[in-house]
């Protein structure tokens, strides 16, 4: 089965609907659900039958999506994690937010708190109270969609440890991975194990079921697949294994990779950048595996609608048949006639099933 899908950024609509994203946006749930569906209304207006919604890159899912639910503490996995640990929450109107870097710096194993204590932080209690206030909710019947979650699916969303550690104790962590080995493993068994232990408990707060866990290893093409399988592999694994079914995500060219990624234990889906060999994934998982794959930014933001067509053919072929989904995240600075045509490309393959896809 072939399908595509894709999501609107902040920028896109901070520009195109006027809405800011502050503080309130991300810590006022009653706030963030009326941008929500703002953001939403506009883009079912706009871009009728893409398959197209506004939510988190890679996160959200189009498919698992209503009106009726709203986001309760709906920041980035890793950023979460650092405010927890003492970051600060650094918001941007017209894009991202972010957290100030670096909060684990110059720190050892031995200094990180136990990963059960992370639940007695304030940040914690204030997104259960808010989860509590919208199940206690009568009139309003919303369903509270809690942190590490995006949609009913109930697939949980974490970043990756590797590129947690980086984002928490800046870029020399991938220095230490070669000198100081042994402290690498540590911190990342610590960061797998805090994430494990939060989305089970908002999980559990929100009643909400884990189906199965997307892992953001984002920073995996800067590291050789031999790093990956000796740093990465083991604790996505137990990852895998205490949470559900996996789907890694990595950002850039992993055709090197995929031999090493194909050793995490319950790995079930792949989403991949768009200048990853498909043909090698392939040969390496079989075609009943879900590869989703996105276009290359170049593309996307191209005067002229030729170059994503050519991408989408090459995959196709690569592709040979197997489990393929197309996914994009449209940026402000995207010429959305691409899409338009990427869009037209798979809706014109021969033989596609339409039935509504399972994700994982």
């Amino acid at each position: 089965m072939i399908t595509i899908s894709g999501t609107l950024s902040k920028g896109w609509m901070a520009k195109a609907v006027g809405v800011s994203f502050d503080r309130n946006y991300y810590f006022d749930p009653d706030r963030r659900y009326a941008i929500d569906c703002k953001c939403n209304e506009y883009t079912a207006a706009q871009f009728p039958g893409m398959r197209l919604f506004y939510s988190e890159s890679n996160l959200g899912q189009i498919d698992y999506w209503d009106k009726s639910q709203i986001q309760i503490g709906g920041i980035q996995p890793n950023m979460i994690l650092g405010m927890l640990l003492g970051a600060d929450f650094v918001p941007r109107d017209s894009y991202d937010a972010d957290i100030t870097p670096g909060c684990l710096s110059g720190k050892d194993p031995d200094d990180l708190p136990a990963p059960e204590s992370l639940l007695d932080h304030e940040l914690v209690k204030l997104f259960d109270e808010q989860i509590r206030r919208v199940q206690n909710d009568s009139q309003k019947q919303l369903r509270p969609i809690p942190p590490f979650f995006w949609d009913i699916s109930g697939r949980a969303a974490i970043h990756g440890t590797m590129t947690s550690a980086q984002k928490l104790l800046g870029e020399t962590f991938f220095m230490d991975m070669m000198t100081k080995p042994q402290r690498c493993l540590e911190i990342m068994g610590w960061i797998g194990e805090a994430f494990i232990i939060l989305c089970r408990h908002f999980s559990e707060i929100a009643d909400l079921s884990i189906t199965s866990v997307h892992v953001g290893e984002c920073s995996s093409c800067m590291v050789s697949p031999e790093l990956i399988e000796k740093f990465v592999v083991p604790v996505t694994s137990k990852i895998g294994e205490k949470l559900g079914p996996v789907r890694l995500h990595s950002c850039g060219p992993s055709t090197n990779h995929l031999e090493a990624f194909s050793k995490i234990t319950n790995l079930h889906s792949l989403d991949l950048g768009g200048d990853t060999s498909i043909r090698k994934a392939r040969q390496i998982f079989g075609k009943d595996v879900l590869i989703s794959v996105a276009p290359l930014p170049g593309d996307m933001s191209n005067e002229k609608t030729e170059p994503i067509v050519s991408w989408a053919k090459s995959i196709f072929e690569e592709n040979d048949g197997g489990n393929l989904e197309y996914i994009y995240h449209v940026e402000a600075n995207y010429n959305i006639d691409t899409i338009r045509a990427l869009t037209d490309f798979v809706k014109n393959l021969p033989d596609i099933k339409k039935t509504r896809p399972e994700h994982l």
